[in-house]
C-alpha cells in the first residue's frame, strides 16, 4: 500500500469516527425530553411559514425544506444559531429569543411533516456525474443511503438544489464552521461542478 493510497484510506475512516463521535455527543448533550410537543411546535411554526413554507416545505430557493427533517438536526441547528456557532442574517435574530422548549416543539413539528420536493430541472448526465462524486466521497457514509440523514446528520435528499449548493460552497470556503470539520474536509478538493452535480443529483432523489 503506497502512502497515498494510505491516506486515502485513513481519511474517510476518521470522518467515520468523528461522525460516530458527534452522534454520541448530541446524544448526551440532547435533553431526555426533546421530542416535546409537535403540537405546540405547529403554532410557534407559524413564524417561519413566510421564508420556510407551509409545513416546512419551502418554494423559495434561498431557504431549505424542513418538512421531514431529522429532529435532532434542527434542534442543534437551531441551538448554533442561538448561540452564534452558526450565522445568517435572518435566522440569527429568529434563534436569538428561542428557548429550548421552542426549539424541541419546532423540530418535533417539522419532522413530523411530509416533504414536498422541489425538483431541479438539469440533463442526466450532471445527475450522473454526481451520483459517481457522491461515490467518490462517501456521502453516505454519514448521510445514509438515499441521503435520508440520521441524528444530528440531516436528510438532504429533495432539498432545494440552490440551497445545497450555497451549503457545499459556505463549507468549502469555512464560511460555515458548525460541522466539526467533517464538511470541510469533503468540500475541501470539490470543483464548482463537482457541486452543481451533486446538488443536481441530491436534489432529485425521491
Amino acid at each position: 500500500m503506497t502512502m497515498r493510497t494510505l491516506r486515502a484510506a485513513v481519511g474517510p475512516a476518521r470522518r467515520l469516527w468523528t461522525a460516530l463521535l458527534c452522534g454520541w455527543f448530541a446524544a448526551v448533550w440532547l435533553p431526555s425530553g426533546a421530542h416535546a410537543d409537535a403540537e405546540a411546535g405547529q403554532a410557534k411554526a407559524q413564524a417561519c411559514v413566510a421564508c420556510h413554507g407551509p409545513m416546512g416545505n419551502s418554494t423559495n430557493p434561498d431557504y431549505p425544506i424542513l418538512a421531514g427533517q431529522n429532529a435532532r438536526y434542527i434542534y442543534l441547528e437551531l441551538k448554533d444559531f442561538k448561540e452564534g456557532r452558526r450565522s445568517d442574517p435572518r435566522m440569527s435574530p429568529m434563534a436569538a429569543n428561542l428557548s429550548k422548549e421552542d426549539m424541541q416543539d419546532l423540530a418535533d413539528y417539522f419532522a413530523a411533516q411530509k416533504l414536498v420536493p422541489v425538483p431541479f430541472k438539469t440533463d442526466s448526465a450532471s445527475i450522473e456525474a454526481g451520483r459517481k462524486k457522491s461515490a467518490e466521497v462517501l456521502c453516505t457514509m454519514c448521510h445514509l443511503g438515499g441521503f435520508s440523514g440520521q441524528n444530528e446528520i440531516p436528510r438532504v435528499s429533495g432539498q432545494q438544489y440552490q440551497y445545497i449548493v450555497k451549503q457545499l460552497q459556505d463549507f468549502r470556503s469555512h464560511t460555515r464552521t458548525n460541522d466539526a470539520g467533517n464538511m470541510t474536509s469533503v468540500t475541501r478538493n470539490l470543483t464548482d461542478d463537482d457541486i452543481r452535480n451533486l446538488a443536481a443529483y441530491i436534489n432529485n432523489l425521491q
